[in-house]
């Protein structure tokens, strides 16, 4: 198969040094090491910094509503199962709107990649405080300190009992690319969670703060041992924490048995007694 790709004609208008750039380029190199074809791949991007990537890919791709990537998502891959379907989305639209639907879609095992863009900050709104934020953080939303406490992604992927958790850093590529590559390949819910820094608006988590905290470890791990590391506060540490091989979503769905909906004949379908039922 020849090269393939993988970037439109538009040039990403992210911030110089932001994070995205990283993950962008990191998931543009997994797809062509796994010679994806364009055809075959799906992108649902959220809105944000994170979702503008949208623009970017010489691909399908789907650009949501803010906070409700997943549902189309997951929908598209019940559709058509033999869709390489990624979800691209912030820790504003995961973790402060899609929480209920991130839950469900864990908690069903639907076989689509989901990577979290995370850097503690609303950006694209000039660095209001997010979900992950950290308590006490002053922000132009929080001028006197963030008085939630701040979801930790893993924690809360983990306590859901899903197929994939791992987690990796814009600013190690090659680490990035091979935990993607993981989630992309394996067969059942995949949450990557990307360390990102926001050079512009986020002056907590630097870049500095990155290279002092981030640590790398090997998994999988038990879910005991995944859910220790994850609470962590000391270090960051990044690498796959958990992987749960059981059947995802679309196997156990008996009318998916006989192949995607999109590729069922359903022009011989009897639909009379149906219809004379519900009159």
């Amino acid at each position: 198969m020849e090269n393939i790709d993988y970037t439109s004609h538009i040039k990403p208008t992210w911030c110089p040094g932001c994070g995205n750039f990283g993950i962008f380029t990191a998931l543009k190199q997994t797809m062509a090491e796994l010679k994806l074809p364009r055809e075959n791949v799906v992108l649902v991007c959220d809105v944000g910094c994170a979702g503008n990537s949208a623009d970017f890919y010489n691909t399908y791709v789907f650009h949501a509503l803010h906070g409700r990537a997943l549902p189309p998502a997951a929908g598209i891959k019940l559709a058509n199962h033999d869709l390489t379907v990624i979800a691209i989305v912030g820790d504003g639209g995961l973790f402060g709107e899609a929480t209920t639907h991130l839950m469900n879609l864990i908690r069903g095992n639907h076989n689509i990649t989901v990577i979290h863009h995370n850097n503690y900050r609303y950006s694209l709104t000039t660095g209001q405080y997010a979900p992950t934020t950290p308590k006490g953080t002053k922000t132009p939303s929080t001028p006197e300190g963030v008085i939630e406490e701040a979801i930790r992604p893993i924690e809360f992927v983990l306590s859901c009992r899903p197929g994939f958790v791992a987690r990796s850093s814009a600013l190690k590529p090659a680490h990035l690319k091979d935990i993607i590559k993981k989630a992309i390949v394996f067969k059942g819910f995949s949450f990557v969670d990307v360390l990102q820094p926001c050079v512009t608006f986020n002056k907590d988590q630097t870049i500095a703060w990155y290279q002092n905290i981030v640590e790398e470890f090997n998994g999988p791990l038990s879910l005991e041992k995944a859910k220790e590391l994850a609470v962590r506060e000391d270090k960051l540490p990044i690498g796959l924490f958990y992987a749960d091989k059981r059947p995802a979503y679309h196997v156990e769905v008996s009318t998916l048995q006989q192949g995607p909906l999109v590729k069922q004949k359903i022009d011989k379908i009897d639909i009379s007694k149906l219809l004379e039922f519900y009159k």
